[in-house]
């Protein structure tokens, strides 16, 4: 049985996410393996905010060079929540 706190990892703190914001959408590095029903549920018991919407997206990571090799950056896997109207998350406004 997956908590609460391994489905939802951290946060996107970015420009883009920032912009979702006005639209009461807001950006999470969720578990690969977690689907829309446990991300909702995630959130909604962690915020205490009613859930409109869940939009998943999966992230390739990059292959960078280091030094001689190659190396890559782990796949990410980000839900964008939509909340209801008067619904916020205080973690985004504390920076904004």
């Amino acid at each position: 049985m997956k908590t609460t706190r391994d489905v939802i990892i951290r946060p996107i703190v970015s420009e883009k996410s920032y912009a979702g914001i006005e639209r009461n959408s807001y950006t999470f590095l969720v578990d690969p393996r977690a689907n829309k029903t446990e991300i909702k549920e995630a959130i909604q018991k962690i915020w205490n905010v009613r859930v409109t919407s869940v939009r998943t997206l999966h992230r390739k990571g990059k292959v960078k060079r280091r030094r001689w090799t190659l190396g890559k950056r782990p796949d990410q896997k980000r839900a964008i929540v939509t909340l209801a109207e008067g619904d916020s998350i205080e973690i985004f406004e504390a920076g904004a």
